[in-house]
């Protein structure tokens, strides 16, 4: 199974990405890691990413996806904004888990104004939150709840539907 991991930048998808990682044992990769250079150099320079942007770098992922599903799963961190985005993301035969880490502009926004050495500046949040389609489906989870609670409420609900 592929856990993804989805939400706004700042939404914690690393940090709990992390920690979900070391509690069940399956490597963590994050999306971000994976953008070519021409999108960093776009959100750098505060400039959102359109679809055009971003369907190469989706369309890699879903390859990774599978070659992760052969090699005994992982957790990926990846905003998945939209749902066409997810469909790219799922288009393969593997199982994906996915988790919605849900916050208020408000406080995703505070803790994007404390990170450092991410390319991702605060100011770019809106047009995350602009573009978000909140899925009817997988697992939606409340960031203001600490991460090993997250990542405990995470695993509960795997268990559930294993």
């Amino acid at each position: 199974m592929v856990i993804i991991l989805m939400g706004v930048s700042g939404s914690g998808k690393t940090s709990v990405g992390k920690q979900l990682s070391k509690q069940v044992g399956v490597p963590f990769f994050d999306a971000d890691d994976f953008h070519p250079q021409s999108n960093i150099d776009k959100m750098s320079n505060n400039m959102p990413l359109n679809d055009d942007d971003r369907t190469p770098w989706l369309e890699a992922l879903a390859m990774k996806i599978d070659e992760w599903q052969t090699t005994g799963g992982a957790i990926l961190a990846c905003s998945a904004l939209k749902e066409s985005y997810r469909k790219i993301l799922s288009s393969g035969d593997v199982p994906i888990f996915w988790v919605f880490l849900s916050g208020s502009f408000e406080l995703i926004q505070q803790r994007m104004k404390t990170r450092t050495n991410h390319y991702m500046k605060p100011e770019l949040l809106q047009s995350q939150f602009d573009a978000l389609e909140i899925p009817d489906y997988g697992l939606q989870i409340d960031i203001q709840s600490n991460i090993n609670d997250i990542t405990n409420e995470i695993i509960s609900k795997i268990n559930t539907n294993a």
